[in-house]
């Protein structure tokens, strides 16, 4: 494990920088910013560190229950300066995942640079470029540059239109789930085919009567590992054309995991790589045990029963939608920044062309895990207020972000879900040449300041 080097003293001819939120995503820029010496404050609604990995988090936010193991390699995951410990299974609970929050936080020794219990309310841009930050407290502070870092698994997205009919029993969206006590000896619906959907389908295989898995569209099941090793540690080479990794995926779990159908399952209509690929070790299992029935998507709510695509009638008790999430900045104004659909187009997922002091940091859906994009994304912003990188133009911006969204709307399938998809590898490739340049940019043109400190001056 790196020895955390000592950071620079606080200077205060450095962009003064707020950053909104102290997950994953903005622990991990607050000890970029910490370490270059920037003047900043990072604004936490909770007691503690972690986010969406927190079981139970004060903030209300958090989308974790009592069982949650991830579902990508803890080396796929980890910070690239502080590896998960060895003791650390392949893929940890998260309470370990948690511990190792708190652990970064505390080993690089910046938690006195979090405000805890101190959420943003209000977050404006003046026509000077100052942003005029509003606390849950009441209090407003002002700051050359934004961070946003408030994560995208936080507001729950139900179905959209709502199932017709009535239902007696309970319906919740899978951010309300704990743990299973509440199927016990119960009749259990679950909508969705995603990592959720599977996770809870199969504790509630567990305990209840029976566990009825409503595909809304067909997936492919991913088991967490391949040939001996974690999944996510096989063809990330991205040098390798995508198209050529996608056929040794797809031979693979042919070979391994076989078809959907023979599972019960509804046929993708996609090629394994064209959406958000399920990964999940149990689900296959307690289908061929009987344990949990596939079902098509639902039709109609009838009372204590529900009825199925294909006219089939089972009596229910839970309806657990796992339907995904809604992406949504509450602290801005809607017709300045919101992302309509879950679509928010930005140059490399973090740059708002026309709005040089604003960066969104994780607001992406990689084929992997979050972190260390975010930790890359946060060192790029670094580098770029301390005006060592230089952005292309705004023409150049927006070219690169539509050659961009027309890749991934070709290659995606349709859907809320696939509004900021990235490939891990192919991601951290592409940002490390396009820092190259910047960089180049930025000694051509003199490095200098892109954001002038005024705000200490307030």
């Amino acid at each position: 494990m790196q020895t955390p080097q000592k950071p620079k003293p606080i200077n205060h001819s450095l962009p003064r920088v707020c950053i909104i939120g102290a997950g994953c995503s903005g622990m991990t820029a607050a000890k970029a910013l910490h370490e270059a010496g920037f003047p900043f404050d990072c604004f936490e609604k909770s007691d503690r560190v972690g986010g969406n990995w927190v079981f139970g988090n004060k903030n209300g936010m958090s989308a974790a229950y009592r069982g949650l193991f991830i579902n990508t390699s803890k080396r796929r995951m980890e910070y690239s300066d502080f590896p998960m410990p060895d003791d650390f299974p392949d893929f940890p609970h998260h309470s370990q995942i948690a511990s190792y929050f708190e652990s970064y936080v505390d080993h690089f020794q910046f938690r006195h640079r979090i405000t805890f219990h101190c959420g943003v309310e209000k977050a404006e841009r003046r026509s000077d470029g100052i942003w005029k930050i509003t606390l849950e407290t009441g209090e407003i502070r002002f700051y050359d540059a934004l961070m946003v870092a408030n994560g995208h698994h936080w507001d729950p997205r139900w179905p959209e239109p709502a199932f017709p009919g009535e239902f007696q029993g309970l319906q919740i969206h899978a951010h309300a789930y704990v743990d299973n006590e509440m199927f016990r000896d119960k009749n259990v619906v679950i909508v969705g085919m995603g990592n959720s959907a599977m996770d809870i389908a199969v504790e509630s295989g567990e305990v209840a009567r029976r566990t009825f898995l409503a595909a809304r569209r067909g997936a492919f099941v991913l088991p967490k590992y391949l040939f001996g090793k974690p999944l996510d540690q096989l063809a990330t080479n991205p040098l390798i054309p995508w198209k050529i990794r996608q056929l040794g995926l797809q031979l693979a779990h042919r070979l391994v995991v076989g078809k959907m159908e023979n599972y019960g399952l509804p046929k993708p209509d996609h090629r394994l790589g064209d959406a958000h690929p399920t990964i999940s070790g149990r689900i296959l299992d307690r289908i061929t045990h009987g344990v949990v029935t596939p079902k098509p998507n639902l039709k109609l709510l009838c009372g204590d029963s529900v009825e199925f695509a294909d006219g089939s009638i089972e009596k229910a008790d839970v309806i657990v939608y796992c339907t995904g999430y809604k992406v949504t900045f509450p602290f801005f104004d809607q017709d300045f920044i919101s992302a309509p659909e879950n679509d928010l187009p930005l140059f490399r997922r973090v740059f708002r062309p026309g709005i040089p002091n604003l960066f969104f940091i994780g607001l992406l859906q990689p084929l992997g895990a979050i972190m260390p994009l975010a930790e890359t994304q946060s060192l790029w912003v670094a580098d770029y207020l301390r005006g060592e990188y230089a952005l292309p133009s705004v023409i150049e911006m927006e070219a690169d972000m539509s050659v961009e969204r027309k890749r991934m709307y070709a290659r995606y399938v349709p859907s809320k879900r696939h509004t900021m998809q990235v490939d891990f590898d192919d991601y951290l490739y592409d940002l490390k040449r396009e820092r190259n340049k910047g960089e180049r940019r930025a000694r051509k043109q003199g490095i200098r300041l892109p954001v002038s400190p005024q705000a200490n001056s307030l």
